[in-house]
């Protein structure tokens, strides 16, 4: 069983040596552990870091292109490795890598195909309050979106089946957290979770600049992959408010036209704003239909893409 622990980093170069030196390199059930550091265009020098601390494998980005990007390049390049599991890891220190044979767990005993490392962030005294109820309402919000229990959906902290990371692939230019938890969901695959540990970190976050910004990404993602996977109900519900502003229009109008001698003077903007409120609603649910069918090419397109990806590790 080949392990490959993958860390994406960017201007990483003073903590990535020590969360290298501290991965477990003997691990029951695993026989070979192969550190894969991504290199995201760092200009401090963070893959000699890395090589000097151990790593085993380091891939240079030209430019930044993200965290999104990072965590694909090097998803594919540990399936080019030969990687039964993938876990990936924070260059920050944020995860301590002792809790990697945890976290692993469950797909050694064939319980899942990916496994969360639940933070459990509303204990997390060194987390302020307003990040401790934003990641809550954010997990329940993609509890909801991919029908699973996850209890910390933001955390990096997770552990891939070879066969998972085949089938998830990453579309946004963002984060890949709560993108690969809703897919998971919509492909049946098995997730679990177990307590993990979290440190505080020595600098804030790179991902997002402040709470607004990170809201409006993380938001924006979620509507984009939830809408993807189910286009009918996401326009249903878009169209949910148009259908109820017509039907309330249009039975106020009936009352009136029984209570007021099947008369209508007076109403006509009512009777107007009624019909296109319903019409509106009507060509918002047709394009969640032309979506929805839309929605099954997308399937056969990743199953197409799945059996490609695997020919490509193969060769």
């Amino acid at each position: 069983m080949h392990l490959v622990v993958q860390i994406p980093a960017y201007n990483e170069a003073e903590t990535i040596g020590g969360v290298i030196q501290e991965i477990p390199r003997r691990i029951p059930g695993i026989d070979q552990v192969t550190v894969l550091v991504v290199d995201d265009g760092s200009r401090d020098g963070t893959g000699e870091v890395a090589r000097a601390a151990g790593a085993d494998v380091v891939i240079r980005h030209r430019r930044n292109r993200g965290l999104a990007a990072a965590f694909q390049t090097g998803m594919d390049a540990a399936l080019r490795l030969g990687a039964d599991l993938i876990v990936n890891l924070d260059a920050d220190g944020q995860y301590d890598p002792a809790d990697i044979p945890a976290l692993i767990a469950p797909i050694l005993r064939g319980e899942a195909d990916l496994v969360v490392g639940d933070r459990q962030v509303m204990r997390l005294t060194h987390f302020p309050w307003p990040k401790r109820a934003l990641s809550a309402l954010g997990s329940a919000i993609v509890r909801w979106a991919s029908g699973m229990e996850v209890p910390d959906a933001p955390s990096g902290f997770r552990a891939y089946t070879r066969e998972a990371a085949l089938r998830l692939v990453v579309l946004t230019d963002f984060s890949y957290t709560v993108e690969h938890l809703i897919q998971a969901g919509k492909r049946r695959l098995a997730v679990a979770h177990v307590p993990v540990r979290a440190r505080p970190t020595p600098r804030p976050s790179r991902l997002h600049h402040g709470v607004w910004d990170f809201i409006k990404r993380q938001g924006a993602t979620l509507v984009r992959v939830y809408a993807s996977y189910e286009p009918l109900k996401a326009f249903f519900y878009l169209s949910l408010p148009f259908w109820l502003i017509g039907l309330a229009l249009f039975a106020r109008l009936a009352w009136f036209f029984v209570t007021e001698g099947f008369a209508l003077r007076g109403h006509v903007q009512s009777l107007i704003v009624a019909t296109l409120s319903i019409i509106l609603a009507f060509l918002i649910f047709l394009f969640g239909l032309l979506a929805d069918r839309i929605g099954d090419n997308r399937r056969l397109l990743e199953e197409i893409m799945h059996r490609l990806r695997e020919l490509e590790t193969r060769l």
